[in-house]
C-alpha cells in the first residue's frame, strides 16, 4: 500500500466506485444478492437492477423489511448486500438486523451512505451520529468506516466474504484521496500513516485527511503527531492501540460521529484495560445533525483539520 495524501479530495467518488463494483461482484458470483430501499439512484445501480431484477431488489422505503428479507436470503444460502442512507441502515432497522441477523447468525452487509454530517442538505433527519455505536452494539459486528475509493475497491468484498453482520459506513461524494489505487488492506488492521513521538491521532473515515492535515500544522509548532487509519472501528486493532499509547504517552481520536459509542469509546475502552493514558477526543458533543454543506457542518460540530491540532495540543499538555 502506498500513502499519496495531498490535501485534495479524490478525483472519484464512492458512489461512482460503487455503482461499477457492486454489479462486477454480482455477475461473478451467483450466490451474491443485492437489496436497496429505494435508493439505487443514488449510487449507480439502478441501471443494473433494471436489466437484473432476480439480481438487485428494490424493497422501497420498508428498510426494516428489506433487512428481514436479506437475513431470510442469508438463512436460504445467499449472500445479501443492502444499501440505504446511514440513518436507514441503522437505527430504523436496528431490531430486525439485530434478531433477524445477528441473533439468528445469518450474514448481513449493510451499506450506510453519507454518515455524519456528509449528510450535508438532507439535513437532521439525515444526519446519523450514532450509527457505528449501534452496530458496534451487535455481538460479533464488524464496523467499518470507508476512508478513500482506493480502500473502497479492495475492502467491498473481504467485507462481503466475512460472515456475520458487517455495516460498511460510506460518504456518496469524495474523501481526501489518502490511498493509491491498488492499495490492499487488512480487515481489523489499522494503517499507520505518518510517524510522530508526541501523540498520537486515531481517525477514520471522513476526518482521516483532515488528521494528516492537523499533523501538518502540528509540525509547524514542533509537535510530532503518528497518525493512524482505524478504519475497521470493530474489531478494533487493541495492539496497535497499545503500542500507539505506549510510544507517545497519549492519544486522540476523531470521527465523524457521537463521542459516545464511537471510535473514542473504542479505544477508550482497550485502554483503560492495557494501557491508560490521556486521551483527547475530536466528535460531535451530544447533538443531532443540522442542513448545511458539510464543510460549513464540519465547522459547526468541530470536526476540522484546526479541532485536531488543538485538541491534541491540550492532550499532550496533560501528559
Amino acid at each position: 500500500m502506498k500513502v499519496i495524501y495531498n490535501g485534495k479530495p479524490d478525483v472519484k467518488a464512492f458512489k461512482d466506485v460503487l455503482g461499477t463494483r457492486i454489479p462486477e461482484m454480482l455477475d461473478a458470483d451467483p450466490d451474491l444478492i443485492y437489496l436497496d430501499a429505494d435508493l439505487m439512484s443514488c449510487i449507480g445501480t439502478a441501471k443494473y437492477a433494471k436489466a437484473h431484477p432476480d439480481r438487485a431488489i428494490n424493497c422501497g422505503i420498508a428498510e426494516a423489511n428489506m433487512a428481514g428479507i436479506a437475513a431470510g436470503l442469508s438463512a436460504a444460502g445467499f449472500k445479501p448486500i443492502c444499501h440505504t442512507f446511514g440513518p436507514f441502515a441503522s437505527r430504523r432497522c436496528f431490531d430486525q438486523v439485530f434478531l433477524s441477523a445477528g441473533y439468528a447468525k445469518n450474514d448481513l452487509t449493510m451499506i450506510g451512505t453519507d454518515p455524519g454530517v456528509c449528510a450535508a442538505y438532507n439535513g437532521g433527519t439525515h444526519m446519523p451520529f450514532e450509527d457505528m455505536a449501534l452496530y458496534r452494539a451487535i455481538p460479533g459486528a464488524t464496523v467499518i468506516d470507508v476512508t478513500d475509493t482506493a480502500m473502497l475497491e479492495d475492502i467491498l468484498p473481504k467485507v462481503v466474504a466475512r460472515q456475520g453482520v458487517k455495516y460498511m459506513r460510506i460518504n456518496r461524494k469524495a474523501n481526501d484521496l489518502v490511498y493509491e489505487a491498488g492499495s490492499e488492506f487488512e480487515i481489523g488492521k489499522g494503517v499507520v500513516l505518518r510517524e510522530g513521538g508526541d501523540c498520537a491521532i486515531i481517525a477514520c473515515g471522513f476526518m482521516v485527511g483532515r488528521a494528516l492535515k492537523a499533523a501538518e500544522m502540528l509540525a509547524e509548532k514542533g509537535i510530532s503527531a503518528t497518525v493512524v487509519d482505524m478504519f475497521t472501528v470493530k474489531p478494533l486493532d487493541e495492539a496497535l492501540v497499545v503500542e500507539l499509547a505506549e510510544k507517545t504517552g497519549c492519544i486522540v481520536t476523531a470521527e465523524n460521529h457521537n463521542r459516545i459509542g464511537g471510535l473514542y469509546s473504542a479505544v477508550c475502552d482497550c485502554l483503560a484495560a492495557n494501557r491508560p493514558v490521556p486521551v483527547g477526543c475530536v466528535a460531535v458533543e451530544d447533538a443531532f445533525g443540522e442542513v448545511g454543506p458539510a464543510d460549513e457542518l464540519a465547522e459547526r460540530f468541530g470536526l476540522t483539520a484546526g479541532h485536531i491540532a488543538a485538541e491534541v495540543e491540550k492532550t499532550v499538555a496533560r501528559k
